[in-house]
């Protein structure tokens, strides 16, 4: 696990919306980021190459079969119609496909000191584009909610990053009625599976969420689409999601009635923050398991310092 920040940002934003001026700003934080050494090929636009994950390349012909063919790539539409076999030829991506997926169901409409976790998660999927910008990246993104989920197709150059940015500015999770409950239409893993049917194989995957409906379905679709892309998780969450405030009856609401909230039960206290502590446990445990990367991102963090997002973990 790697921590995403170290420091306090020097300008203050809205704690509960987004702008589109200050999601710009951040591209000046583009200069802190270095591309990893390791994965350049040229300094020109594009200079990554593919993982090559299942097909991560470029479609080019189709040619008659020849000894030493990987089977794997015959054509069989066309061998049927034709009656002799042919296969498939692809070409290196010079642009590697980066998605960022940004969940806004409700929970991350919350936070008590800091910004909302949705807030984090847009700020984050910014900086992101800016960085997948500076390394000559094709960005796409999909963004989802209980209501809706947008997609947008990898694109390279500034569009690309400025499709994202205004998708997520224009958002109509933004203008939701305040105090709902959170009821889902369906669940996360639902939603994964559309996330794993529309990403190009042999893309860089970042999915910023709280992971709220994190079982054993959804580990299944994050394996599957782990199996052909390279794949970030970043967990975010609020400090009283962790742990309880001091002991003491609190005022609260679950969107429809008013009540009070008793902490003042030790094992209840303790019983709290270990069932957080077992959801985190088990998203960072699935990462390890998976050769998946995975960070954590606090409502109180300045995204904005944060480290080399895109950098691939090392094997």
């Amino acid at each position: 696990m790697t921590p995403l920040v170290n420091q306090k940002p020097k300008t203050a934003t809205s704690a509960v919306r987004i702008d589109l001026a200050s999601l710009m700003a951040l591209r000046q934080q583009k200069g802190k980021v270095k591309p990893p050494s390791s994965r350049i090929l040229a300094a020109q636009d594009g200079g990554y190459r593919s993982n090559f994950r299942g097909r991560g390349m470029e479609f080019a012909e189709v040619r008659s079969y020849q000894p030493g063919d990987d089977v794997r790539t015959i054509d069989w539409r066309v061998t049927a119609r034709t009656g002799k076999p042919h296969t498939k030829l692809f070409q290196e991506e010079r642009e590697r496909p980066v998605l960022v997926a940004i969940d806004y169901r409700r929970p991350m409409f919350f936070a008590t000191r800091g910004n909302f976790k949705a807030v984090q998660a847009s700020q984050l999927a910014a900086l992101i584009g800016w960085q997948a910008l500076q390394q000559g990246d094709r960005l796409g993104a999909f963004i989802f909610s209980e209501e809706r989920h947008v997609e947008l197709r990898p694109q390279s150059g500034k569009r690309g990053v400025l499709n994202l940015l205004r998708q997520m500015v224009s958002d109509p999770v933004w203008q939701r009625p305040a105090q709902q409950p959170f009821e889902p239409q369906q669940r996360l893993y639902q939603t994964l599976t559309r996330l794993r049917r529309v990403v190009r194989p042999g893309s860089l995957v970042t999915l910023i969420s709280d992971f709220a409906q994190w079982d054993d379905a959804v580990e299944k679709q994050l394996s599957l689409l782990k199996r052909h892309n390279d794949l970030n998780l970043i967990f975010c969450y609020d400090h009283l999601e962790a742990q309880l405030p001091p002991a003491g009856s609190y005022p609260v609401s679950d969107g429809r009635q008013p009540f009070n909230f008793d902490t003042t039960s030790t094992s209840a206290r303790q019983q709290y923050a270990d069932q957080f502590l077992a959801h985190r446990q088990r998203v960072e445990q699935f990462c390890l398991c998976n050769g998946a990367k995975f960070n954590l991102c606090a409502t109180t963090d300045a995204t904005r310092y944060s480290f080399h997002i895109l950098e691939k973990r090392k094997k």
